[in-house]
């Protein structure tokens, strides 16, 4: 599993994360909600080495990534799908998706037929360039890209954002089937309720930087988290 312990983060004098400790059970989907600005975002950058941690440890089955750089993370299995997306606008859908793979010691000849089966608008498009796609397309082809590494972790930040609804649903049924039918891990940042609550396994709730609160997803509901992450 993925596990977070002790976790502080300062972006000038702002304590972002403060003792963050949590674990991602390996196999599973889980979700952290939050309002905005409580540093979620900040977590998921520290988990992929894009900003430095001030102290604490991360570990992906038992390997310390604390101190290791993006690269050798990825290396390590772990993807990342950022919040806005990030795809290379003058590229093409398939040129997009290959650069996924840049990561591998040999690159592939074509995208997997797995890749244009889970997202079967892409294959229709591969040669529509990314800039031209809707923003669920777009959002569609962010996460094809991570999956070219052939990641055991995929850490998606707000995937929803901006979205819609038809094309929401399919990220989740996506996601479902990354875990249930590959084995996948999933850490999802998420701040809809109700779609967190439809696909998590795990949940836990971020607030002032802080763990507030955690357990199974299917527990949502009991332990009042709609109340935790209400405005």
């Amino acid at each position: 599993m993925l596990t977070i312990e002790s976790l502080n983060q300062y972006y000038g004098g702002s304590h972002i994360l403060r003792n963050v400790s949590m674990t991602v059970p390996e196999g599973e989907l889980t979700v952290l909600l939050g309002r905005n600005g409580v540093g979620k975002t900040t977590l998921l950058r520290c988990l992929m080495g894009v900003v430095p941690t001030k102290n604490g440890a991360i570990a992906w089955r038992g390997e310390a990534l604390t101190k290791l750089p993006t690269h050798s993370r990825v290396a390590h299995g772990l993807a990342y799908v950022p919040q806005g997306r990030d795809i290379f606008p003058r590229l093409s859908v398939e040129e997009n998706l290959l650069v996924g793979a840049a990561s591998k010691k040999r690159m592939p000849s074509g995208v997997p037929a797995h890749i244009y089966e889970l997202f079967p608008v892409l294959k229709d498009m591969k040669a529509r360039r990314g800039g031209d796609l809707s923003g669920g397309q777009q959002q569609q082809l962010a996460i094809g890209r991570a999956l070219m590494s052939d990641p055991q972790l995929l850490i998606l930040d707000e995937p929803t954002e901006g979205i819609q609804p038809s094309i929401i649903q399919d990220i989740g049924r996506t996601l479902r089937r990354l875990v249930e039918e590959m084995h996948m891990t999933v850490l999802l940042v998420e701040q809809y309720y109700d779609f967190a609550k439809a696909i998590a396994d795990r949940y836990w709730v971020m607030s002032r930087g802080e763990i507030v609160a955690g357990g199974a997803g299917a527990n949502m509901d009991a332990d009042g988290v709609r109340e935790l992450i209400a405005v």
